[in-house]
């Protein structure tokens, strides 16, 4: 007996997610509240509901714990992070010095395929009706941008900061406030195009005074969290 599958069965089997689809779609759980810091799960039970292996599953939660995003212990349940008042703080600050610069970079080297793509990724963040998966696709829009700049040093440490970000975005209580910066998004890329790093830096420097204000007030879970102490 022929011991291959059939291409009947072939086509009927599940196909697997990649890890890096498997990784933003976990982001976007995060992001959605859809697994939050009071949840329970193991590396097992993550792999069964999103329909991936567990060596991928695995794999992908590593690469959320170097971003801080998943706390991994020995004898422990992996958990999502539940960020304070004064790590968000330094996030934003840390944050704030190493993007101005990128921006500035990026500037001096705008190239038409990347703008491309950027407008590309703006267009979907406008489109998006899903919260979890704006958020993201709002972090993707400066993570690009951040590879513009030619500088990877800087480009990586942008990398594990923009998550933290958007977690803290994703835990605070928008009840009734929209997160939706795409207008922002295309100001920045409209003075890319046009090499103008003046207005770029002053646009995204009026984002982040934005987050600030929104995770960091006193009416914010985080600043009264801050409040108390």
């Amino acid at each position: 007996m022929n011991s291959f599958a059939s291409p009947q069965t072939l086509t009927s089997l599940p196909v697997r997610p990649s890890v890096d689809d498997l990784y933003s779609r976990v982001l976007d759980a995060i992001f959605e509240q859809r697994i939050h810091s009071a949840s329970r799960f193991t590396e097992e039970s993550l792999a069964q509901m999103f329909g991936a292996r567990r060596s991928d599953m695995r794999d992908v939660l590593t690469r959320l714990s170097h971003q801080q995003i998943i706390i991994l212990r020995v004898n422990h349940r992996p958990r999502v992070a539940e960020l304070d008042a004064e790590q968000t703080r330094q996030t934003l600050h840390a944050r704030r010095l190493t993007e101005i610069m990128l921006v500035r970079l990026a500037c001096q080297r705008p190239c038409a395929q990347d703008l491309k793509q950027l407008r590309a990724l703006v267009d979907s963040e406008r489109q998006c009706a899903e919260r979890g998966r704006a958020i993201r696709l709002s972090g993707e829009f400066h993570l690009q941008l951040a590879q513009m700049a030619g500088n990877a040093p800087l480009a990586h440490f942008l990398g594990n900061l923009v998550p933290l970000t958007s977690l803290a975005i994703a835990q605070f209580d928008l009840q009734q406030k929209d997160y939706c910066v795409g207008q922002v998004h295309m100001e920045i890329l409209d003075a890319l195009e046009r090499g103008d790093a003046a207005t770029a830096q002053a646009v995204l420097n009026r984002h982040l005074d934005y987050l600030e204000d929104l995770l960091l007030s006193p009416a914010s879970a985080l600043g009264q969290h801050c409040a108390a102490r």
